[in-house]
């Protein structure tokens, strides 16, 4: 356990003041990301940040205050300049903040990591990705290789006047490669093992040796050029059954967001919209068909959405989002939950030292079926096979959407038939996950990372998971565009 004092003395100073709440977090940040392109390196990027945030509640309003210089004058000044800016706040507040009960612990957390990225040679990452970007580009319609490796370590104290003090240290990993082949007047893309750089995971270097780049450059650099020869996806309502890597875009966007409950008050209505999930439809909604169940879990080993305890000192939980295709639960924070009279679901965390905790995935995910893809496939006359997202659109309460997709096939008399470029997908959410009638099992089931989703003003990025094997879609309207 990591013993800084100036973090006590902050809280008691807070408490002095007139808080009736306060807590402290330390943070200390390390990254590292290279970056190779048409066999050069690209970019090397290392860094180190530190700093702490101090939160205090004082007369039913939030007040926040941070540094990145850490010693008892400074730490006394944060803790006051939080204490004023709270009492300002208070003036102005629409309700008087409660906070939901939580029992303070002392412990600490680390997340699994077997070999740590940062004692492995810069040198040995690029070779990596050099030999991965060279035999991408053995396909000659590949104008443009890329391939990628991102490292990221923190390390996190939290205090609060409740009596908590918990010490967290996290190593997340992960890699990518992508083809861009030119034709002509068009582009196309093929990424691996997903778009925006990859996969990524609560893990060390073994994860990326896991990924294995250079076994899959040459299928990507084909697969690129395949596109330009492919045929135009046709425009038509059909059966659509989507791979994981696209499976986790649409629960991030139809399942994930909507179910902040900070949305649903509107607290962060003017960045990332409210949602159509309003209070009256929990527990009453039919979301989705009843193979339809969605959990958030922060407790799964490795997720990207995974912690001990969030950002307000609440342990790690397992909530249904959605079960058997009816909207159960929010992702909540202390003051959201309260709001219902309930505990928090432990979801509030916060972008470094310097911004407040606000209500994030965890790791969203759609829970295994019975079917395999094998299955589906054979059991669709017409349809078509979408994977590897390329682009994503919905609206400001997530129920009108649009997404792109690197590859589709058709299917036909239940085989795999033609490639498709360009293909693309709309619905509204109910009706979409409404006609979810298959989900694949465990065994095709994947936990994607993504480290970049973003909400909040000032913006913050939060690093979440979403867990998904592939599933089928009846009645779907795809093909939407000009081209």
């Amino acid at each position: 356990m990591r013993n800084i004092p100036e973090l006590r003395d902050a809280l008691d100073l807070a408490v002095a003041k007139g808080a009736s709440y306060a807590d402290v977090r330390a943070v200390r940040r390390r990254h590292e990301s290279i970056s190779v392109k048409n066999g050069a390196v690209e970019g090397v990027s290392m860094s180190e940040s530190q700093g702490f945030g101090v939160r205090v509640l004082v007369d039913g309003a939030w007040g926040f205050a941070s540094s990145c210089k850490l010693d008892l004058d400074e730490a006394l000044r944060v803790a006051g300049d939080a204490v004023r800016i709270a009492r300002a706040s208070a003036r102005v507040k629409g309700h008087d903040v409660t906070l939901a009960p939580v029992k303070p612990v002392v412990d600490s957390h680390a997340t699994p990591c077997r070999i740590d990225p940062f004692e492995v040679p810069v040198d040995e990452k690029i070779q990596t990705l050099l030999d991965a970007d060279r035999l991408i580009r053995e396909d000659q319609r590949v104008r443009v290789s890329t391939a990628s490796m991102t490292f990221f370590e923190e390390e996190k104290t939290f205090l609060s006047t409740e009596g908590a003090m918990i010490d967290q240290k996290r190593i997340e990993s992960g890699a990518g490669i992508s083809a861009l082949a030119v034709g002509q007047g068009e582009v196309q893309t093929r990424s691996y093992p997903g778009a925006f750089g990859g996969d990524f995971a609560c893990a060390g270097y073994e994860f990326v040796e896991a990924l294995d780049l250079p076994g899959h450059a040459e299928r990507v650099g084909r697969e690129a050029g395949d596109l330009l020869g492919a045929v135009q996806c046709p425009s038509m309502t059909t059966t659509v059954i989507l791979g994981t890597n696209q499976m986790a875009l649409q629960i991030h966007e139809s399942c994930g967001h909507p179910s902040e409950l900070d949305r649903v008050f509107g607290t962060e209505a003017s960045y990332a919209g409210t949602s159509f999930l309003t209070p009256e439809k929990r527990r009453k909604f039919r979301y989705g068909s009843e193979v339809v169940n969605i959990t958030a879990d922060a407790t799964i080993p490795g997720g990207l959405g995974s912690f001990g305890y969030d950002d307000e000192g609440v342990p790690a939980q397992r909530t249904s989002l959605v079960d058997g295709g009816i909207f159960a639960n929010y992702l909540t924070s202390r003051e959201t939950a309260a709001r219902f009279g309930e505990t928090s679901g432990g979801t509030m965390r916060a972008d470094g030292p310097h911004r407040m905790p606000i209500i994030r995935m965890t790791n969203i995910n759609l829970e295994p079926g019975d079917w395999t893809l094998e299955e589906m496939i054979r059991d669709t006359k017409e349809g078509i096979f979408l994977d590897t997202n390329k682009s994503w659109s919905i609206d400001d309460k997530r129920l009108n959407f649009q997404f792109g997709t690197e590859v589709g096939y058709l299917i036909k008399d239940g085989a795999i038939a033609d490639m498709v470029k360009n293909p693309t997908y709309t619905g509204l959410t109910p009706e979409f996950w409404g006609s979810c009638d298959a989900v694949a099992g465990r065994e095709e089931w994947h936990l994607w990372g993504l480290p970049n989703c973003g909400k909040g003003e000032p913006q913050q990025l939060a690093h979440v998971g979403h867990g998904s094997a592939p599933a089928r879609f009846r009645n779907v309207r795809v093909g939407v565009g000009r081209w």
